[in-house]
């Protein structure tokens, strides 16, 4: 599988508790975080939950 580079772009405050969770299972914690993942299908629905807090980099 490829690897994907998720960056968090956004502030987690005032988000819902779910997506504060799937951040934080992303390993981000802070705005401008990078962590690398493989691109699994879990991984791609987490990042669907928080698109509009992440940028995702192939």
């Amino acid at each position: 599988m490829s690897k994907i580079k998720i960056k968090q772009v956004r502030s987690k405050i005032r988000c819902p508790k779910v997506q504060k969770l799937t951040l934080e299972a992303l390993g981000l914690h802070k705005i401008n975080s990078v962590v690398e993942h493989e691109a699994t299908p879990q991984i791609l629905g987490m990042v669907a939950k928080v698109k509009h807090l992440v940028e995702i980099e192939k």
